[in-house]
């Protein structure tokens, strides 16, 4: 067995499929793809999963009868279900049958990932080390180090998670909301002060080592905020 986070795909779109499996299998996990949902469950039989990807209009099977019987038989995985169905009471039974997320097509793969990234994190499943490079900085998302220039620095939990979440997307604007979703909980509701707390709070351990080229964390006003690599200077609020 590996140490990676094991994700089943399940989507019987070969494009998609193809599209899903390139782009985890980039980020380290262990990647099993399903066509239909007997096939998703006999892999799951074979070795359990720890996250599933799962498309509901399958052609065997329902999706949602597929997520119900993938958490009897890995109760502690996660269920992301991506499709195309958008109506509230898809959501709502699917949920239901045990997802923990729904997500409709089309999805940006940025957003997907970072949602995948997230809910193993929340599950306390550790990936393979993996790192992040931009000018100076280094994330080391496996081991939770941060270097810039060579030293390392010293980030709180939620200050690591809301840099490596930024650093994964740079020069992409990120709002308020998703940064909220990923970084604290895709229920969130309510006051994001404690964003710009953090923010402020990542923005002077980065500015600590003088003369390195590090990324900047610009304010989007209005909407968010955006790692924008080292370069000509802008108005980063």
């Amino acid at each position: 067995m590996t140490s990676e986070p094991r994700v089943l795909v399940v989507e019987d779109d070969p494009t998609i499929g193809d599209v899903l499996v390139g782009a985890l299998s980039e980020q380290g996990y262990d990647v099993v793809s399903a066509p239909d949902g007997g096939t998703a469950l006999a892999a799951a039989d074979r070795q359990p999963v720890d996250l599933a990807l799962l498309d509901l209009g399958l052609p065997d099977l329902d999706g949602n009868e597929v997520c119900r019987r993938l958490r009897d038989r890995c109760p502690e995985a996660i269920v992301i279900i991506l499709t195309a169905r958008a109506e509230e009471m898809d959501v709502v039974v699917g949920l239901e049958a045990g997802a923990a997320d729904y997500l409709t097509k089309p999805v940006r793969l940025a957003e997907l990932l970072a949602r995948v990234r997230a809910h193993l994190r929340r599950g306390g499943i550790v990936g393979v080390t993996r790192r992040i490079e931009i000018g100076d900085l280094r994330i080391d998302t496996g081991s939770r180090r941060v270097r810039v220039a060579g030293h390392e620095i010293d980030l709180r939990a939620r200050e690591f998670d809301l840099l490596e979440r930024l650093a994964r997307e740079p020069g992409v604007a990120v709002s308020r909301d998703r940064l909220m979703a990923d970084v604290w909980d895709e229920h969130w509701f309510g006051s994001t002060k404690t964003l710009d707390v953090h923010v402020a709070a990542v923005r002077r351990r980065l500015a600590g080592r003088p003369g390195a080229q590090v990324p900047t964390i610009t304010t989007l006003r209005g909407h968010g905020y955006r790692l924008d690599p080292p370069g000509p200077a802008g108005d980063h609020g």
